[in-house]
């Protein structure tokens, strides 16, 4: 499903898009690479897009757990759960977010 354009995620920035009615997703663009993500911190269920991102790993605005986007890897408490990594690929302009990959 196309979720964004390109030009509209340069790289080193986030986005919240949705999938559907219900499904939230963090797109992140890491030095031209798209990852896609859950939105919301396993841990306390806060908006991971109104954190901070440090290259490739993205920080929970409420308690400070650390994700790396690639991944979902969960690298610091309080959070222990990894995010759900989803499929990207870009065609022509267009930004596509698939099924997860696990």
């Amino acid at each position: 499903m196309a979720v964004a354009k390109a030009d509209q995620l340069p790289p080193g920035r986030m986005m919240l898009v949705e999938l559907g009615r219900f499904e939230r997703i963090l797109l992140v663009n890491v030095n031209g690479t798209y990852h896609a993500v859950d939105e919301l911190c396993p841990h306390s269920g806060a908006a991971l897009s109104e954190g901070d991102l440090y290259g490739e790993v993205v920080e929970c605005p409420l308690h400070s757990s650390l994700f790396r986007v690639r991944t979902g890897e969960c690298l610091t408490p309080p959070a222990y759960e990894d995010l759900t990594v989803y499929q990207v690929r870009v065609e022509g302009d267009d930004v596509l977010v698939g099924p997860p990959l696990s």
